[in-house]
């Protein structure tokens, strides 16, 4: 977190409790709610209708900017996998933070333990400065992939800012979730029939004071 012209500056770690859990769906309403930037270090797979082109076509804000990610891999499946098919290996070092003067919200893959080669993981990119949001979708276990997701976090040594819910509402799993974490609730995204700029810009305005108290 830096301070630039008077304004706090965030960047914003989104990751999951596995894959498919909605992750590009709050990362497009963090980053409308703070018209931040995007980056998605490591897309594998669909890159003609990647994860920043599911963000770009889902904000209506003007000033985001959406940054080209580190690796671009052709196979939807692990990045180390999608790197081997590929003929490369992914190498932490030349995955550059793009330099912003805005808000910055970062886009894990899958979970955090997720392989980008044979030694290191998705929690590898997060650094000190991120504020990490976990998303959390409800499913038979999601409550043990939950708590298991936050507690490697914090024995890695950083802290999880928040928590988002994905999915219709589970009261008992979420208080359970919250109250045995402590972790500042931040908002749900409910089960909606389409993610469009509309529905997008309502659950942005929703979160806002939530995610500028991170």
């Amino acid at each position: 977190m830096s301070v630039i012209c008077g304004l706090i500056i965030m960047k914003i770690f989104v990751t999951g409790i596995s894959t498919d859990v909605g992750k590009t769906i709050a990362s497009s309403i963090i980053v409308e709610s703070l018209e931040a930037d995007y980056w998605k270090p490591i897309q594998a797979g669909d890159l003609d209708n990647s994860d920043s082109h599911k963000v770009k076509a889902r904000i209506s804000n003007e000033k985001t900017q959406i940054f080209d990610n580190s690796y671009k891999l052709n196979t939807p499946a692990s990045p180390h996998l999608a790197a081997e098919i590929d003929g490369i290996k992914i190498d932490l070092s030349k995955i550059e933070e793009p330099k912003a003067d805005n808000h910055l919200v970062i886009e894990g893959a899958g979970g955090i333990f997720v392989p980008l080669n044979e030694s290191e993981t998705i929690i590898d990119l997060i650094q000190p400065d991120y504020k990490i949001i976990v998303v959390s979708r409800h499913y038979l276990g999601s409550i043990n992939h939950t708590l298991l997701t936050i507690e490697a976090i914090i024995n890695r040594g950083f802290k999880v800012s928040g928590i988002i819910f994905s999915g219709s509402e589970n009261k008992s799993t979420e208080s359970l979730i919250l109250n045995k974490t402590g972790i500042k609730y931040v908002g749900r995204i409910d089960e909606e029939p389409y993610f469009d700029q509309n529905v997008i810009k309502e659950y942005a305005d929703f979160f806002r004071d939530n995610l500028l108290n991170l």
